[in-house]
């Protein structure tokens, strides 16, 4: 016989991460189960890379936020709260500075770098839930192939190493070498 595993809710994952053992932890709720992350160090610097680019590009023209794994979610879902490697939401949309919990609401952008761990399914599936709520533009890194994946709600596209990775209509003007992404 299969036993369904419990589900959790938004507040009972915000409960779980409060814990004092789970301090140093990261944790995503995905469709109600909680998943912990583990990222290596190559992961870490592919998502500083893109965390420094678009900050370096959005602070000085007063865009939005760029922030570092930050959860968010969707208050009508009680089932997920979602926690991209890098995320920008715009000044137009920013919410007051949440202090505790997720963010209620999807950013604009979101990178998601692969690791060993994850699958490409797994990241596209995250990129089509952030979509779906309200996400415009998201980059899926795969430093193993040196390649983005583009996913916009309308479109795809597959960038490669000597290829440029730009902004779109989510950040018009902004552009990087896929390369510069995946240095060290």
């Amino acid at each position: 016989m299969v036993i369904q595993p419990r589900l959790y809710t938004v507040d009972e994952f915000e409960d779980f991460v409060d814990l004092p053992q789970n301090t140093d932890r990261r944790f995503e709720l995905i469709n109600g189960e909680i998943v912990e992350i583990m990222p290596t160090e190559e992961h870490s610097l592919v998502a500083g890379n893109f965390y420094a680019a678009l900050r370096e590009f959005v602070r000085p023209r007063n865009l939005g936020r760029v922030a570092f794994e930050v959860r968010y979610r969707v208050p009508e879902d009680q089932h997920n709260a979602r926690l991209p490697d890098v995320s920008f939401t715009s000044a137009a949309r920013a919410l007051p500075v949440t202090k505790k919990g997720a963010v209620p609401l999807m950013p604009d952008l979101a990178v998601e770098v692969k690791s060993p761990g994850d699958s490409l399914k797994d990241l596209r599936e995250k990129a089509f839930y952030y979509m779906a709520h309200g996400t415009q533009l998201v980059w899926i890194a795969n430093p193993d192939k040196r390649l983005i994946i583009v996913l916009t709600p309308d479109d795809e596209d597959i960038l490669l190493d000597k290829e440029t990775l730009t902004g779109g209509v989510v950040l018009p003007g902004f552009a990087i070498s896929v390369a510069a992404l995946f240095e060290f």
